[in-house]
Order: C-alpha cells, then sequence, then structure tokens
C-alpha cells in the first residue's frame, strides 16, 4: 500500500490537491443538485397552488350561486353537473392553456362529481365522474387542508395540488392542479447533466492549474531546504541571502528572531489600535484586559471594569447567556455569532467572536472575546427591509384596490337608487344592508391604499387629552366596561401638538382596541401623557394583557401581520404610517403574560403646514 502512494513532494502536492479541490467540488454538486431539485419542486408546488387559488377566486361565492343564477338550484344531479361545466369550463381551459403541460378542474362534494378537468379538448370525458374512495381529494375535503400528492391518479403519474372549497365556513368541493411527473423528471435530468459537466470540467481544471503551479514551486523549496536545517537548533546562524522571491524569504528567516523578541510590544500595540472591541478574562472570569475600542462600545472605562467579574458587569440581571464564559468553560470557540450585547445603560448588536488564551506551554490562561458594532448596520438592514416590502405592498393594493372600487361604487349608486322605489318592504329589509355592506368593503379598500399612497396630513392645533377623551368614547361600551379599568393620568399642563386629529383618532383608537383585546378575562388600561424637553409631548398606553412574544415583536408593524384569528393585520401598520408622517415615534415593549407598553412620542410643532408622509 505504501509502494502505491507518491513519493516525491511534486507528487504528493498533485495528489492532495487533487484530493481538496475533488472533493469540495463533488460535494458542492451534490449539494447543489439535491438544493436545485427542492427549488424545481417547490416552484412546481408554487406554480399549481397559484393556479388553483386562481380557479378559486373565480368560482366567486359558491356552486349554488351558480345553480341559482342559470336557474338550476333544483334540478337533477346531470343537469347541475352540465350547467356548472358551462359555467367553469372556459376559465379552466383559458388557465391550463396558459401553463402547458398542467391540468386543472372543480369537484363538487354535494354532487360527488368532477365538474371541469382542463384542458377539455383531452379530459371532458372525465366531467361527471366521482372520485375513489382513497382518493386524496376527499382528504382535502374533510381535512379542509391543502394537499400535494405524488401519485397515479386520474391523469397518470402526476404531482397533483389540491386545495379545498371552503364557503361560510363548510367544504364545497376542491380545486386541483397537477402536472406529469415526467415533466417534472426530464427538467431534474437537464439541470443534472449541467451539474455534473461544470463538476467535470472544474476538476480537469484545477488539475491542469495545479500540475503547472508545483513546477517552479518545488523547485525553491528544494533549495531553501538545506538552509532551514541550519536554524533548526541556532535562530543567529541565518540563510544565506538569494536573490528574487527566495532572497524575501531569507531576509523574512533572518529577521524572525528579532520579531519575536519586540512580538509581546507589538501585539500590545496592535490590540489597542485596531476598531474592534476586544476584551480578556483569566481562569476565574475576571477582567484582564481591554482595549480603546472597547470601552467606546460598551461604555466603561478601564478603571470601572479591570479586575472585576466579568459576569458582574456585562450578565446580572440582564437575561444575558455570555459566549465568552462557556467559551472559558467548555473550550466551545464561537465565531461571528451576532447578538445583542449589553453594555453600559443599553444593548447593541453585535459581531462577536470567543477563543480561549494559552501560553507558550500551551496552558489554559483565560479567554478573549472579540466583537464589532452592527447596531447602525442592523438598524438600516432592518428599515430596508420595512421600506421595500412597504413599498410592494402599495404597489399591490393600488391595483387592487383600482379594480375593485369602481364597481362598488356603481353598486352603491344603484341601491340608492331601488331605495326610491315604491316597494318599501323590500327597500326596507335589503337596501340598507346591502349599502352598509359596501360602505364595510369600501373602508376596507381606503386601509389598503393607505399602503399605496402619501398621507395626506392636515394640520391643525390638537389638544391631546380631549382627543383620547372622545376616542375612549368609542371604545368603552358595555363588556368593556365590564372587564377593563382604565386609568387615566393626564399631564397638568400639556401643550396643544399640530397634527391631523382624525388621523391620530384612528392611532388611538387602534391602540385601544388592541389593548382591550389582550385583555382576556380582568384588567386595566394606564393611559399616561407627559412632555419632555418642551419640544416633545408622549403618550404611553400600557396594559395588562397577554402580551407579546419576543419572536413577533419585531414583526408587529409589518401588514397582515396578525396573530388574531380574525384580525386583518393592518392596525399597528397603520399607526406607524401615521406617526411617522407627524414625524413622531412609536415604540413598543411587551413582557409574555404581564402586558404591552405602547410609547407615542410626538413633536409639538411640525416641520411647516400640511406635509406627507416621505
Amino acid at each position: 500500500m505504501r509502494r502505491l502512494l507518491p513519493q516525491t513532494l511534486r507528487n504528493k502536492m498533485i495528489l492532495f490537491t487533487l484530493i481538496i479541490v475533488s472533493v469540495p467540488i463533488l460535494v458542492t454538486g451534490y449539494i447543489i443538485k439535491l438544493k436545485t431539485q427542492e427549488a424545481l419542486l417547490a416552484e412546481k408546488q408554487d406554480k399549481l397552488f397559484g393556479i388553483a387559488m386562481l380557479l378559486d377566486k373565480y368560482l366567486g361565492e359558491d356552486y349554488s350561486s351558480i345553480l341559482q343564477k342559470k336557474q338550476a338550484l333544483h334540478a337533477d344531479r346531470t343537469t347541475q353537473i352540465k350547467v356548472l361545466n358551462e359555467a367553469l369550463e372556459n376559465y379552466t381551459d383559458t388557465v391550463t392553456r396558459a401553463y402547458p403541460g398542467v391540468g386543472a378542474g372543480y369537484y363538487s362534494k354535494e354532487l360527488d362529481a368532477i365538474i371541469t378537468y382542463g384542458p377539455s379538448e383531452y379530459y371532458a370525458d372525465k366531467v361527471g365522474i366521482p372520485i375513489g374512495p382513497t382518493h386524496p381529494g376527499r382528504k382535502v375535503m374533510s381535512t379542509s387542508e391543502r394537499l400535494v400528492e405524488f401519485a397515479p391518479l386520474v391523469r397518470g403519474n402526476i404531482m397533483n395540488a389540491m386545495i379545498p372549497i371552503v364557503r361560510h365556513g363548510e367544504t364545497i368541493g376542491y380545486i386541483w392542479a397537477n402536472e406529469l411527473t415526467d415533466d417534472i423528471h426530464a427538467q431534474m435530468a437537464a439541470i443534472d447533466y449541467n451539474i455534473y459537466l461544470s463538476v467535470s470540467i472544474g476538476i480537469i481544471l484545477s488539475m491542469i492549474l495545479m500540475f503547472w503551479m508545483t513546477r517552479g514551486f518545488i523547485h525553491d523549496v528544494e533549495t531553501i531546504k538545506d538552509g532551514l536545517e541550519s536554524l533548526r537548533f541556532d535562530l543567529r546562524k541565518g540563510i544565506i541571502p538569494m536573490q528574487g522571491e527566495l532572497g524575501q524569504i531569507s531576509d523574512a528567516i533572518n529577521h524572525m528572531a528579532h520579531s519575536l523578541v519586540n512580538a509581546r510590544t507589538l501585539n500590545e500595540n496592535i490590540m489597542h489600535s485596531i476598531a474592534d472591541g476586544v476584551i480578556t478574562v483569566d481562569t476565574n472570569g475576571m477582567i484582564t484586559s481591554v482595549n480603546k475600542s472597547a470601552e467606546t462600545l460598551t461604555g466603561f472605562t478601564v478603571e470601572e471594569i479591570i479586575d472585576k467579574p466579568y459576569k458582574e458587569i456585562f450578565c446580572e440581571g440582564k437575561h444575558f447567556n455570555s459566549l465568552l464564559l462557556d467559551t472559558l468553560v467548555t473550550g466551545t470557540n464561537y465565531i461571528g455569532i451576532e447578538m445583542d450585547y449589553p453594555v453600559k445603560n443599553k444593548y447593541i448588536h453585535i459581531s462577536i467572536s470567543t477563543s480561549r488564551l494559552k501560553d507558550s506551554t500551551d496552558k489554559i490562561i483565560g479567554a478573549v472575546v472579540v466583537f464589532k458594532d452592527l447596531t447602525e448596520q442592523h438598524r438600516l438592514q432592518t428599515q430596508m427591509i420595512r421600506a421595500e416590502r412597504l413599498a410592494s405592498l402599495g404597489e399591490l393594493m393600488a391595483g387592487v384596490a383600482h379594480e375593485i372600487r369602481n364597481p362598488l361604487t356603481a353598486i352603491k349608486g344603484f341601491v340608492q337608487y331601488l331605495q326610491s322605489t315604491d316597494s318599501d318592504q323590500e327597500r326596507q329589509e335589503y337596501m340598507p344592508i346591502i349599502i352598509k355592506e359596501v360602505d364595510r368593503v369600501n373602508r376596507v379598500i381606503e386601509t389598503l391604499l393607505y399602503f399605496a399612497r402619501p398621507c395626506k396630513t392636515d394640520y391643525k392645533l390638537v389638544e391631546l387629552k380631549s382627543l383620547i377623551e372622545e376616542t375612549l368614547v368609542l371604545v368603552k361600551n358595555t363588556g368593556t366596561r365590564r372587564k377593563v379599568e382604565f386609568k387615566l393620568q393626564f399631564a397638568e399642563t400639556l401643550p396643544a401638538i399640530e397634527g391631523d386629529p382624525e388621523q391620530l383618532k384612528q392611532v388611538f383608537l387602534n391602540l385601544f382596541i388592541n389593548a382591550v383585546q389582550a385583555i382576556q378575562d380582568r384588567g386595566m388600561i394606564e393611559i399616561t401623557t407627559w412632555q419632555e424637553h418642551g419640544s416633545f409631548v408622549y403618550v404611553r398606553i400600557a396594559d395588562t394583557g397577554s402580551g407579546i412574544k419576543p419572536a413577533d415583536l419585531d414583526k408587529v408593524f409589518d401588514p397582515f401581520f396578525t396573530t388574531k384569528a380574525t384580525g386583518t393585520g393592518l392596525g399597528l401598520a397603520v399607526v406607524q404610517r401615521i406617526i411617522n408622517a407627524h414625524h413622531g415615534q412609536v415604540d413598543i415593549k411587551s413582557d409574555v403574560g404581564r402586558g404591552t407598553r405602547v410609547t407615542l412620542q410626538f413633536p409639538v410643532v411640525q416641520r411647516g403646514g400640511e406635509d406627507s408622509e416621505q
């Protein structure tokens, strides 16, 4: 076995390099193959579910509405299937033609039959056929949950994405969209071929490059080998000076002894000059050194923390598990871990690395932590992500609102016209309800449009105390008064601020409703106002409700994020947008099981007249 291994340095390096290069390339290629296949399947699944959602949206209210409109609600089963097929087949075909290779359709639970199956030129014969008792569509209708199946079904071996049709809390059927697995496998095979080809070319090119590079390198190594032998036991002997790169190497080695003598002083200078913070502790966890950057980032001076327990300075009472102390105890090194780090009177977001310290005999003498302040970078990234989300949401909502609002206006006008007819019974019974629902939909659209266009603010002098009391009247109904105690602590002298009273009332109404809903049995909502620095007025709304989970706290301002079963997720997003339009700030702190505190900051004087959110 030993004879089979290369004997020369050149061949050993070639073999070693081949292994080092080939193994990562092969592993990377295999991982890329798996990830690509996963991404392809995920893309197929998203596409099929998207097609199914299009069909679900087109269906409208339910099958019964279509039958009633076609005057076939009480017809026999065959007639009803035919009527529904005529109403839905054209759209099913349109969608499936837009996605070649995809089949899709509707199924009715009540009729127990396939209503449409597009493209109809291939699958029209499936209409009216019930699915089998073990068909996964039965499971979708019984559980009301979407499902993806790889199985031989009506069409053959397919990837089938199914969603339930739920109307008024009842599953009335399901919609499917599927694609033949042969097509999917063909795409995967094409991807695999490209990956294999790339990996092979990469390995061949690496071998050629490494062979070329080692020619000159091996010769240089052999030349200086004898010179290094003379330095094995005596660094003062040095290496004979040479030309070119070899001369640079010999000069570097000859200066090594001198560099070692000055190493301690140099290391100390480097430690105090680098921009990253560095703190070291001994084996007992006592702080032994702190560089200038660490003093600046933490706010502590050397005199305050040297020879003090690290745990006492940075951990006690701060719910913080120190990676440095964990490294000291367990020996686990941490590299580039991002975390919130407690410093003097605040937290900063940092990238942290830790390791044990050892002396020249490899004895452990403590541990060191190196950290870089990422607070501003983290804040800017968060703002950028939120801005991008709001921009995308605005574009989407503008399109949706434009398409829906015009027909709603026409409907409302027509209903108002009908109110003037002579049929008092029908008018009094149905028209107010219809108008109320249309207005309700219109209010939702107005809320969505809020994210799609600048928020115009009509500044006036606003007395916050009066505005809050007016808003509380809308919240203090009989049910609320039975379970919630409102405690008002208004500042005796609070200046009026420049603001839009209607928008500010919407802010307080949203916050009060959230606070009331957070209280399950009985609790208290405390509303406090005060002024600081003369230029700002503050309002704090604190409840004793269930609180917000830490993982959800950073997402509460995201549009459509909600933890409520019937919530829209727009309340706090509207609050933040209005506060931003008023050049103020909103801050939320919460403890699970203890309650939530929302603090609003308003400038007393705005930056001039009518303004809009930037």
